[in-house]
């Protein structure tokens, strides 16, 4: 599906980004392939979220069919794929940036520096 093949709900722009990014666990895949070097499906099932393989597969081909995260085969015999942001995927990153920012100042957790590959703060609630 490409977005001139998907009627979306709302001509709002905050609804249509929602209706491609905004379930529980979609921008956390994005996350894990932009900061977190996990590019193969079995190194993004053991994130510490640890999405479940039906739901993994789902957001992947979600992402791929929206033109954010693009494939390519490493392995023959099982056939098995490499997982990466493109472009257009990578513009999200100043939209995670300020999630996480507001999560950090308003829930605790930690603060993830791209920059330093790193955890940077940590807060407990």
């Amino acid at each position: 599906m490409t977005q001139a093949d998907h009627e979306f709900r709302s001509r709002c722009s905050i609804a249509r980004s929602l209706e491609i990014l905004g379930d529980k666990w979609t921008l956390l895949v994005v996350r894990d392939l932009m900061w977190h070097g996990k590019h193969t499906f079995q190194e993004l099932q053991n994130s510490e979220e640890h999405l479940p393989p039906n739901l993994l597969s789902q957001r992947l081909k979600r992402l791929m069919e929206w033109g954010l995260v693009e494939r390519e085969a490493y392995q023959d015999r099982p056939v098995r794929y490499r997982y990466q942001l493109t472009p257009r995927g990578r513009e999200l990153e100043p939209a995670l940036l300020q999630i996480m920012r507001w999560g950090h100042a308003h829930l605790g957790g930690g603060l993830y520096d791209p920059d330093k590959g790193a955890t940077v703060a940590n807060a407990s609630y």
